[in-house]
């Protein structure tokens, strides 16, 4: 069996309370950092790791921490991004409502890594029920001496909060999370200055995706070295997948970064292979934002080669061939599912859920969104088609935050590889119309 560095004890009776999570090795990581090493030497730890960024960017995190400016008298703030907006993915959600207290000792390991006294863990204002677990969780540490004034005799002080979110998906990037625990509308800022110079409340501040933050005390109990030596190059470690879609078993699963995709989809140990008697047909394998690759491409390489479950493997060949690991929400579909009616669903999202601040962001998402409607419901033209593809280049790479690129790249990557279903729906618009009517044209399966 691989290594389990997130849910070695999720299945334990109890292991979102405080007593049993103790008992299974809980807060020892608070313990050897705040008694037996300094701030520097946890960062240190965790730059060997090579950990990045599980939130989708894949920044490496010790980098990202190195960035956080310390000018003297001033607070320093650590903010944990628990927002998950991201469309088919839950993996966070999981880890807070399952096995809280390791998110909490991650927080206090890192906060005292960063030199922070006061600390947020920003949670989807939908999910009240996980803050209600979270401050249980919390209360539950500082009773027994690990949050508060003090911690451990060590002289480290860590107050922290638990702040419901905005309820929008643009509050999961993390300037306009930061505008939102502000108190403010939740639009992203302008950057430079970045948030390690000048985030929450004009002072520097680091934030760090749920998955993320509860790595590090694996990393500090057996070292960044240990952590490095799984997984595979540069993509070290474990990765928490969000797996749904036309799987035998859709479910969280903690996955050795290495295995190949086609392992991750049939072995029995991971998703059990697509549902009886229907084949793969394409795969989402970072959430609804980045880039669907029919079959043949998700499994394989454009050389032949398999395709890994790692950040390099799955980007490689480019947005031509490849698409990106992303938040781990990894989607597959099998033959029934129709690529014009979900990316017309992913359109109506992104139109819903942009702030409105940049006018290709604003305008585009709901030029995408009509003109996806109308071929999708019969009316559309061969010229709709390149239409979008135009529109989906003007937003890309325009727009203040990444919410732009992350609605254009889904239809871009549908008619790229799926055009022929699209003009089959231009072509045929009284049999695509029919209830349940699916294309199942030269698309090759697996």
């Amino acid at each position: 069996m691989a290594v389990k560095i997130l849910t070695e004890h999720i299945n334990v009776p109890g292991i979102n309370t405080f007593d049993v999570y103790r008992k299974m090795g809980g807060y020892t990581a608070v313990e050897k950092a705040l008694k037996k090493m300094t701030p520097e030497e946890v960062v240190e730890e965790v730059k060997k790791s090579g950990v990045r960024g599980r939130g989708g960017a894949g920044f490496p995190m010790g980098m990202k921490w190195s960035f956080l400016a310390k000018p003297e008298g001033v607070p320093r703030y650590l903010v944990c991004n628990a927002d998950e907006s991201e469309p088919g993915t839950f993996k966070d959600h999981f880890l807070m409502r399952e096995i809280p207290h390791l998110l909490i000792e991650g927080m206090i390991v890192s906060s005292f890594a960063l030199g922070a006294n006061k600390s947020f863990i920003y949670v989807r204002g939908e999910l009240m029920y996980v803050i209600h677990i979270l401050e249980k969780a919390i209360a539950e540490a500082k009773a027994a001496g690990f949050l508060g004034k003090n911690i451990l005799g060590s002289g480290y002080d860590l107050e922290l909060v638990v702040q419901p979110g905005g309820g929008a998906y643009i509050c999961g990037e993390e300037t306009a999370l930061l505008e939102s625990l502000e108190g403010k509308r939740g639009n992203p800022r302008n950057k430079p200055p970045f948030p390690a110079v000048k985030g929450l409340y004009q002072s520097p501040t680091v934030v760090n995706n749920v998955e993320s933050i509860a790595n590090t005390p694996w990393i500090v109990n057996n070292g960044g070295d240990a952590y490095a030596s799984l997984g595979i190059g540069r993509s070290t470690g474990t990765k928490l997948i969000s797996a749904s879609g036309h799987i035998n078993k859709p479910g969280v699963y903690e996955i050795p970064l290495g295995i190949t995709v086609e392992d991750f989809i049939y072995a029995d140990e991971w998703c059990g292979g697509i549902r009886p008697g229907h084949h793969l047909k394409a795969v989402i394998a970072g959430g609804s934002s980045v880039p669907i690759l029919p079959a043949h491409l998700i499994l394989n390489l454009a050389n032949g080669d398999k395709r890994l479950m790692t950040y390099e493997s799955l980007s490689d060949g480019g947005f031509a061939t490849g698409t990106m690991l992303g938040s781990g929400g990894f989607i597959a579909m099998d033959e029934t599912a129709c690529v014009v009616r979900n990316t017309w669903t992913f359109a109506r999202f992104y139109h819903h859920e942009s702030c409105g601040q940049c006018s290709p962001c604003r305008e585009g998402t709901g030029w995408m969104d009509k003109v996806l409607e109308r071929i999708e419901h019969g009316k559309g033209n061969m010229h709709d088609i390149d239409l979008l593809v135009d529109v989906a280049k003007k937003i890309e790479g325009n727009t203040i935050c990444p919410l732009g690129d992350a609605a254009a790249w889904p239809v871009a990557s549908a008619i790229r590889h799926f055009r022929d279903e699209f003009e089959w729906h231009v072509k045929h618009p009284q049999e695509a119309t029919q209830p349940g009517a699916v294309y199942r044209g030269a698309m090759e399966l697996v």
